[in-house]
């Protein structure tokens, strides 16, 4: 007798039986063998191919031609948008007597409204479990659409360079910021993949107010006539909104990205959430009471090099024979004088390389190389705390070594920066013998780990369209929704306080920054 195990007993079954049990064992084979396939076809299907799937851009031109094609409306008729004559410059002057006369009622009518839906919704007052709420100013496209346009006129024109020979529209894009959180907020909810902040389109749903005025390609790409104008204009359209007027702007994010960028006017603006490159406290670049940890946010910049991925690291990970690695300006001013310093104390040390960097695609693909094959890259101060230098050395795996005592780093509070990098001050760092002897006592084991940490760091710092889960744009509102309750305590306290109250709080408990050796 054949047993259960043997496929003579299927068999037997099947042909024992009469021929409708025959159709239906043939069905059920039929089934199961159509079943399998599907399987089998579907786990060699590459993830790519998958419905629905978009690729990640992270080339700002690219990702900005294609937005420009599907969202930018026609050509202004005015040259980019933008007067210049005399006359029109005078016209625009108005006394803060003709800023202040707006419609009173509209302020009271909208702070109803928000006060309405924060008695309904307590989660609004706190800002948590839910996605941070946006409401984007719709400004005349002086301001957005035809500034992007200018650049993409005139990318190409690669001789158009700062005082200390920076290329401009290299500078553009490395603190390009404004254009990758405001294409992300324009985009159909339906294609976001970042929810953990939404666009509305009613001002009393809103946490915070956006403000899309593209500050850096203004300061670079115009005359200063032009800019001036363009600033004026801009201060005055946003300061006239019922919303601004209610808070004094204290709900509202504005882009200043590059520490050049509307440095003449924002001024007017110091209550705004700022987004920064740095929070640099020496007074070269910012006022004293203009930026603080406590309002703003400071963001990465655009990375100069190409990304580092899981195989280029698994490649580049045994040819990593250099100490230490430096390519960039060897003079700077203000904190980044700590440059030439490190210059005369590195120049004969075993293992290092530090030389002076060239500007343009040359001294770019220099600075990659040289980053794949180092362990560490010494990030020191520059003419502002920060540098480009920082992310360009984590998308390539190599391990900062950071040397700016100022430098508040971007997303810190949720980001934990001992993981990747060596904090190391100023006075430590310039004595002779002591910053390479520091590095090389640092063990295998413990620079093997910060390089698998570097890996996953990375994510945090690349900008892309659709901008994706933990990258920068996705942090950046995830900083701003922490903000949101000490944002409302300015609020209402200005609201109600009265003739002789004290304009803001006097409760300054902050220390400058301070950087130990330990790592």
């Amino acid at each position: 007798m054949a047993s259960r195990g043997n496929p003579s007993f299927f068999r037997t079954v099947i042909v024992s039986s009469g021929s409708k049990s025959r159709l239906a064992a043939l069905v059920f084979l039929s089934f199961i063998f159509l079943v399998a396939s599907s399987l089998f076809s579907s786990s060699l299907r590459s993830p790519l191919t998958k419905p629905n799937v978009v690729v990640p851009e992270h080339s700002f031109v690219k990702s900005l031609q294609r937005f420009m094609l599907e969202h930018a409306p026609p050509r202004s008729t005015e040259a980019h948008g933008v007067a210049t004559s005399l006359g029109e410059m005078q016209d625009m002057e108005r006394t803060q007597d003709e800023k202040s006369m707006l419609p009173i009622q509209k302020i009271k009518d909208l702070d109803s409204a928000i006060a309405e839906g924060e008695s309904l919704d307590l989660l609004r007052v706190w800002g948590l479990n839910r996605p941070l709420r946006v409401y984007v100013y719709e400004m005349p496209r002086k301001f957005t659409y035809d500034l992007l346009r200018l650049f993409l006129d005139t990318y190409e024109e690669t001789s158009n360079l700062t005082s200390n020979g920076s290329p401009v529209h290299r500078l553009i894009e490395q603190h390009s910021v404004d254009y990758w959180l405001w294409a992300d907020l324009l985009a159909p909810e339906s294609e976001r993949l970042v929810k953990t902040v939404v666009r509305v389109f009613e001002q009393a749903e809103a946490d915070v107010f956006y403000i899309p005025f593209f500050t850096t390609i203004s300061f670079f790409l115009l005359e200063k006539p032009q800019r001036s104008l363009l600033y004026r204009e801009a201060l005055d359209w946003v300061t006239r909104q019922p919303a601004w007027q209610r808070s004094g702007g204290r709900d509202h994010v504005l882009p200043v990205h590059h520490p050049w960028s509307f440095k003449s006017h924002r001024r007017f603006m110091k209550r705004a959430i700022w987004l920064l490159p740095d929070l640099d406290s020496t007074g070269n670049w910012y006022k004293p009471g203009e930026v603080s940890l406590e309002k703003d946010v400071v963001l990465p910049y655009v990375p100069n090099v190409e990304v580092c991925n899981d195989q280029c690291l698994v490649r580049q990970a045994t040819i990593r024979e250099t100490l230490l690695f430096f390519r960039g300006r060897l003079k700077r001013n203000a904190g980044g004088k700590v440059r030439s310093k490190l210059t005369v104390v590195l120049k004969d040390e075993p293992g290092v390389v530090m030389v002076e960097g060239s500007t343009g695609e040359a001294g770019r693909i220099a600075a990659q190389s040289g980053m794949r094959s180092s362990v560490f890259c010494l990030n020191p101060a520059g003419d502002t705390p920060s540098s480009a230098r920082l992310f360009d050395a984590v998308v390539s795996g190599c391990i900062p070594v950071i040397v700016s005592d100022e430098l508040e780093p971007p997303f810190e509070g949720i980001l934990d920066y001992r993981k990747i990098a060596i904090f190391v001050s100023s006075a430590q760092a310039v004595q002779p013998g002591w910053l390479v002897k520091h590095l090389q006592s640092i063990s295998s084991t413990q620079v093997k780990e910060m390089q698998f940490q570097l890996a996953k760091f990375s994510k945090h710092f690349e900008y892309a369209f659709p901008a994706q889960p933990l990258g920068p744009e996705d942090l950046c509102w995830r900083m701003i929704a922490g903000k949101v309750v000490l944002m409302k305590l300015h609020i209402r306290r200005s609201q109600r306080v009265v003739e002789g109250s004290r304009d803001v709080c006097t409760c300054d408990c902050r220390n400058g920054n301070r950087t130990s050796s330990v790592h």
